[in-house]
């Protein structure tokens, strides 16, 4: 593996820090022998731009009441714009105490119990959660794959669901949890057009729009005037930084019809009020964190290749490369297992724990999502387990 100046190869023992992979592997597994391969954070040690500045205000003594600085908002808006040409004026941003508490605040703000909340799955199992409870109603819009093995958006279904149960809202998640997908810009222009001509608002979740691979991130809010007007964005450093342990996200209204309430409303319950140490994190991550991304960005790129490579020359076996994030999306059902069947395979005879597909909702049946935002030679490890017991089947 290539050689990085922040030693990403170096494999970080996270045991008895109370790091869910580990906590809650029992509870999900049934067991605690595995290498844990499934929830959506990273094991590479944290930029040392965020160390250093969580270390220099440690060494004070009072931890009391904060108040962002100016330069905190100007580090988010100036990573905006150098990293995604995204101009946004202060204004127009406001701070969450996380992207799925985001969802949830924007869904009771701007929704009533009983309103329609359009998905896509297979996507990221919070979105369904987050809508039942709070008593509203997902409406599915499946993804589509083609028999280029390409996901696409159902377009004229999303027109025609909205047209029969005329939904609040929608949520479109951009870049595309668990499959990796950086949507093109006129489909997520195309999206809007329906929203707004169904009266529908766009919430955006955009948490991993600094982790694209290849290519650029188009933020949802920006690829048109129609969506400028509906869309609300929710992003954050966590993903992007391996901090989701420090709860800090962000969010971007465009339209003041929009805007002006939910910030009000925000501010009345202090739910934008940023805690000391997400200031401190926040504000380190997005001024001093390029190079450090960049250099992460490029391996995990070389480890979604090499695990392509080796699960790809498995009959029965489909990896999806990623355009995005550190999920990697694999079809396991030429196989011909039924669902237990894979989950005894990968779990019981390869003791890994990955993202069972189903929790993505419909067309997730034979899929599993592998955390590759690990280091190499552990990452390795389990997919050598996997090779062989996929082999065994033989």
């Amino acid at each position: 593996m290539t050689t990085h100046k922040y030693n990403l190869d170096r494999a970080i023992d996270r045991r008895g820090t109370l790091a869910t992979q580990y906590e809650e592997l029992e509870m999900k597994y049934g067991r605690t022998d595995l290498r844990p391969l499934w929830i959506a954070d990273m094991d590479f040690a944290v930029c040392p731009a965020i160390s250093d500045a969580l270390a220099r205000r440690v060494t004070h003594p009072v931890f009391g009441y904060t108040t962002a600085p100016a330069s905190f908002w100007g580090a988010i808006t100036s990573w905006l714009q150098r990293r995604h040409g995204w101009m946004v004026p202060r204004s127009d941003i406001d701070f969450l105490p996380g992207v799925k508490k985001g969802l949830g605040l924007a869904l009771n703000y701007f929704t009533r119990p009983g309103d329609g909340v359009v998905i896509q799955p297979p996507v990221y199992h919070s979105f369904r959660s987050v809508i039942t409870g709070n008593d509203r109603v997902p409406l599915d819009n499946p993804l589509v794959l083609g028999p280029d093995g390409r996901y696409t958006m159902d377009l004229d279904g999303l027109e025609a669901l909205c047209a029969e149960r005329r939904p609040r809202a929608m949520i479109v998640c951009n870049p595309h949890n668990p499959i990796g997908i950086q949507w093109p810009a006129e489909v997520l222009a195309e999206v809007a057009a329906i929203c707004q001509r169904h009266g529908m608002l766009l919430i955006s979740d955009e948490i991993y729009g600094d982790m694209v691979l290849d290519g650029a991130h188009y933020p949802t809010a920006t690829v048109s005037d129609a969506a400028r007007q509906v869309c609300v964005t929710i992003g954050a450093p966590s993903k992007t930084f391996n901090i989701p342990g420090i709860s800090s996200a962000w969010t971007v209204v465009h339209n003041p019809a929009l805007r002006d309430g939910f910030f009000q409303w925000l501010l009345a319950s202090e739910f934008d009020t940023p805690p000391l140490f997400a200031v401190t994190a926040t504000e380190a991550a997005y001024s001093g964190g390029d190079d450090w991304l960049g250099c992460v960005l490029r391996y995990i790129r070389d480890n979604a290749a090499e695990v392509c490579r080796r699960l790809g020359a498995i009959e029965g076996v489909r990896p999806f490369m990623p355009e995005a994030g550190f999920g990697l999306w694999v079809d396991f059902g030429g196989l011909g297992l039924d669902h237990d069947g894979l989950v005894r395979l990968l779990v019981d005879k390869a003791r890994v724990a990955v993202s069972d597909g189903v929790t993505f909702g419909p067309g997730g049946e034979g899929f599993v999502r592998i955390n590759i935002g690990v280091s190499h030679g552990v990452l390795m490890e389990g997919i050598d387990a996997i090779v062989n017991a996929v082999e065994s089947l033989k």
